[in-house]
């Protein structure tokens, strides 16, 4: 059996709007290179008909493979089913099925890969989202860097080419609550960032919408940094320096002008500053605990309903 040198990994969720521009696009660019490419779609749990259009493709082109999950388990999820069936020799190139993601710039991302550097990722510029969302992606990832202790790149997502053995160590990764770009700077090897245009979605609606965005966002910061627990101790001993004094100006105002602060309404308010600060403590807390409670489970981090195509070959 002969495989390819590079597979493109996209996971897919309700895109039947975008779906033909989608292949027709992928099969462009595998006419238009030498390189032998070959296309894993990964299904999240469509309920439309994204599912019917995978099978069809791949039962009738033997360069497409459909991973089937039996659920949505979520954008992270299914990129990490679709690792486990990359047969690719060299590299995997990771886009996602809106179009938004160019599989245009293939050939750039891969002649970073000839020049020795194992994960290519693509920096996005000027995003053609509003005001509010572009500032919103910009402040996360600029406090993310900040606060991470790793480097993880500004402006960059899952769009990327990575090495053969970089998929390889993120296959061992098991961890349940996942950050692919997060996992990818942390593995090391040779990095760099290619600029782009991020386009707007050519059809359909999207597949983040806040609340997974937010939660994405948690995940990231952690995942990748001890940033919120080290802030409740510090801000822990700001408030007991505050307090101690506090209590000595107290002690001077008595024993020494025989008078005791008054004001009700403060004491009110620095009572429930202090009780607000505790109950976003525990909730920090928890994020982490809420983790390890369930990494410990120890289920699949996925669930394969049915794999189309049988020349596929599952790692580990």
């Amino acid at each position: 059996m002969t495989y390819p040198q590079i597979n493109i990994l996209v996971p897919l969720h309700n895109e039947k709007e975008v779906f033909d521009s989608l292949i027709r696009r992928l099969n462009l660019l595998m006419d238009s290179t030498a390189l032998t490419i070959s296309i894993i779609l990964v299904d999240d749990g469509s309920t439309d008909s994204t599912t019917d259009m995978m099978k069809e493709l791949s039962l009738n082109d033997d360069k497409y493979s459909s991973v089937i999950l039996s659920r949505n388990f979520g954008h992270q999820l299914a990129l990490t089913a679709g690792m486990k069936y990359v047969n690719a020799t060299e590299a995997v190139m990771i886009i996602d099925g809106d179009l938004q993601d160019p599989p245009e710039l293939l050939g750039k991302l891969y002649s970073y890969y000839k020049d020795g550097y194992d994960v290519v990722y693509a920096v996005r510029q000027n995003r053609k989202e509003g005001f509010l969302k572009k500032f919103a992606y910009s402040f996360f990832y600029r406090l993310l860097k900040k606060i991470s202790y790793i480097d993880i790149p500004i402006d960059s997502g899952d769009f990327s080419l990575v090495s053969r053995r970089v998929i390889d160590e993120l296959n061992r990764m098991p961890e349940e609550s996942r950050y692919i770009r997060g996992m990818r700077s942390w593995i090391g090897f040779k990095q760099t960032g290619v600029p782009y245009e991020r386009e707007k979605r050519s059809a359909g609606e999207s597949k983040y919408p806040l609340n997974k965005l937010i939660s994405l966002a948690y995940t990231g910061i952690f995942n990748f940094s001890e940033y919120p627990v080290k802030l409740m101790v510090k801000s822990g001993m700001y408030v007991i320096i505050s307090s101690f004094m506090y209590l000595l100006y107290t002690l001077i105002q008595k024993l020494f002008f025989n008078s005791v602060p008054g004001g009700f309404t403060a004491l009110l308010a620095v009572i429930s500053l202090f009780g607000g600060m505790q109950l976003i403590a525990i909730g920090m807390i928890g994020e982490y605990i809420i983790r390890i409670f369930f990494q410990v489970k120890n289920r699949p981090l996925y669930i394969v309903k049915e794999v189309i195509e049988e020349k596929i070959v599952k790692n580990g």
